[in-house]
């Protein structure tokens, strides 16, 4: 496969460099496209130094012979350049959330609807945001034992989900209160270090937030259940790359803890951590890095008969962007895609 990667100098961009180099993913050719601000830089891939092109548009075959782009640089570029980068026949797999809602371009987390990604009249496939991405690998087991009618989820989401600079302004932040000094809020609302702050993204007319209503809209395209009602509250908490959500779900019939426990060690990309007796459950400390989404503290809703409840955490950077986007390619390459039939 020749691969490009858009927003190589940012935060994802660099987590799909490190994705690609820990797997066995066939690649020939690597591309990779910035801003003018990261153009030139040099990154190490595989023994090769390989130097970032300027993304514009006064390079229309800039993609041309490239089977697969992995994008992540704000859905501002997607939009703009999604016609150059597809333009000769390239699958564009986008890690913004500029097309996720569109009708015709799937929104895939290939545990879970990896065969969406096949249909792709754009040319085009849409990488979920990170907290729907950890919250639907767990609800799959389950909504396959019963449809899933209500989600309730409070998220924990790390300093990660804002950016590199976010998380540097996060280290510093803590560094300047060690020292005395008043710290910097530049990438939040509020100061982060020793804070959690109830606001992820915009506000809406609901009062919800923009990162909340994803959650609610992108579980039902994922899942292919349009009646399944979800309700988020979105929180920023003093962690740098690993999300966590504590989850309730109802079921149409009422699930044993057995039958759901076993379900979830079968789970794909699922790692079932639950252990209160020897405090063993997911943490976001302990998950940073890690491939799989994990779960634990699992319970019966002493609220709901068919109800459930417990605790999802995955590494944001990781299997929410970077590690998702690159196994829906996997998938595809699984079931037989041979790639660009114009490469």
């Amino acid at each position: 496969m020749n691969v490009a990667i858009v927003g190589a100098s940012g935060a994802v961009g660099q987590e799909f460099l490190r994705v690609l180099s820990e797997r066995p993913f066939p690649i020939d050719e690597l591309r990779l496209f910035g801003s003018e601000r990261s153009a030139g830089r040099k990154y190490s891939f595989r023994g090769q130094e390989i130097e970032v092109r300027l993304l514009t548009e006064d390079d229309p075959d800039a993609f041309k012979g490239i089977d697969i782009a992995f994008t992540s640089a704000g859905a501002g570029t997607s939009k703009k350049f999604a016609d150059l980068i597809t333009r000769h026949g390239a699958l564009m797999i986008d890690n913004s959330s500029a097309f996720r809602m569109d009708s015709d371009v799937p929104l895939v987390v290939p545990e879970v609807n990896g065969m969406d990604a096949f249909d792709t009249p754009r040319g085009i496939i849409a990488n979920p945001n990170c907290t729907t991405i950890q919250m639907v690998v767990a609800l799959k087991p389950i909504n396959d034992l019963s449809p899933i009618s209500r989600v309730h989820v409070s998220t924990y989401q790390a300093a990660s989900g804002a950016g590199a600079a976010a998380m540097d302004e996060l280290v510093e932040q803590h560094r300047a209160l060690a020292a005395g000094e008043e710290p910097v809020v530049n990438k939040f609302a509020h100061q982060l270090a020793y804070n959690v702050i109830p606001h992820v993204d915009v506000f809406q007319d609901n009062g919800y937030t923009k990162e909340e209503m994803k959650m609610f809209n992108e579980t039902r395209k994922i899942m292919h259940s349009p009646d399944i009602r979800v309700s988020a509250t979105c929180v920023r908490v003093p962690v740098m790359r690993a999300h966590s959500e504590a989850v309730w779900c109802e079921t149409e019939r009422p699930l044993s803890l057995e039958e759901v426990r076993e379900a979830f060690a079968k789970a794909e990309g699922l790692v079932y951590l639950d252990e209160p007796a020897a405090n063993a459950y997911p943490m976001p400390l302990d998950i940073a890095g890690a491939d799989p989404v994990y779960v634990g503290r699992l319970r019966k809703d002493l609220a709901d008969d068919n109800g459930l409840t417990f605790w999802v955490v995955g590494d944001q950077i990781k299997k929410g962007a970077a590690l998702n986007a690159v196994q829906i390619a996997e998938f595809m390459i699984a079931k037989g895609w041979k790639g660009n039939p114009r490469a």
